[in-house]
């Protein structure tokens, strides 16, 4: 397994000084953050420059206001277009591919009014439509569209590891594990990780606090051991809040997990 590190996590004013400092701190790889409004295509020469320079950049997490489980037909289409575009830019890039939830911060069953406007079977014939064109599309470059299960208190469509298994009805359609997330959502963390092995192509990691791992009580040996067992052999990518400065915060981090690699 190898560590990757969000790019917002990272002092440096460019990819090529926060890939050096990443390096030194333990990290493999960065992991890019993908805005709207078309940005991340925008960032194409400098992705590209970073790239000749070096820089590792395997993936990109989406970073966008709305999502392609939107219940605005719209904005659900401006997120298939986004996604397109940037699975177009890090295959040109090289990378592995892209990943996004179904959406964040629309609606929980959890919180009034409890009743999504919407039924389970048409969320369902929504993001299937959509991860269809999606898979489709990153199946001609030779990346993947990754499909990450929230929280039930950010999302209400894809919760756990076995929903997200669930839409992968193509080879480009592939599964992101958040081990925040899963800690809320799975009643066996390990046992999710190993029946949804096959499907599994990435991994994001923090605590259970949503702070760096080793701040909070999620069972790393377990997980780790886990992943292991099953030959999951991709990234960890550090994607949580820090609780300190990252010149000290980060290198503990890379150091902490690396002991159970």
């Amino acid at each position: 397994m190898k560590l990757a590190v969000q790019e917002q996590l990272l002092p440096g004013r460019s990819l090529q000084e926060k890939f050096a400092f990443a390096v030194d701190a333990g990290f493999d790889a960065i992991e890019l953050r993908g805005k709207g409004d078309f940005h991340f295509a925008g960032r194409l020469t400098e992705l590209k420059r970073a790239l000749a320079d070096g820089v590792v950049m395997p993936t990109v997490c989406v970073d966008m206001l709305h999502f392609i489980g939107d219940f605005d037909p719209a904005k659900r289409k401006d997120a298939i277009q986004q996604l397109r575009s940037q699975l177009t830019v890090i295959a040109e890039l090289g990378g592995i591919g892209v990943m996004t939830p179904a959406s964040w911060g629309q609606f929980s069953r959890r919180l009034p009014p409890f009743e999504p406007p919407r039924s389970a079977e048409e969320d369902r014939e929504v993001l299937a439509e959509a991860l269809g064109i999606l898979g489709e599309h990153a199946q001609r470059n030779g990346v993947l569209i990754m499909l990450e299960p929230l929280n039930r208190y950010e999302n209400h469509m894809v919760n756990s590891l076995a929903d997200a298994v669930s839409y992968c009805a193509m080879d480009s359609i592939r599964v992101v594990g958040d081990t925040y997330h899963m800690n809320i959502e799975e009643d066996d963390p390990c046992h999710s990780l190993a029946e949804a092995a096959p499907y599994l192509a990435h991994m994001q990691i923090s605590e259970s606090n949503r702070n760096q791992p080793g701040t909070g009580h999620l069972d790393w040996g377990a997980q780790l051991a886990t992943l292991d067992a099953v030959g999951f052999d991709d990234y960890l990518a550090l994607e949580c809040r820090l609780r300190g400065e990252p010149e000290i915060v980060l290198p503990q981090t890379a150091a902490f997990i690396r002991k159970y690699l």
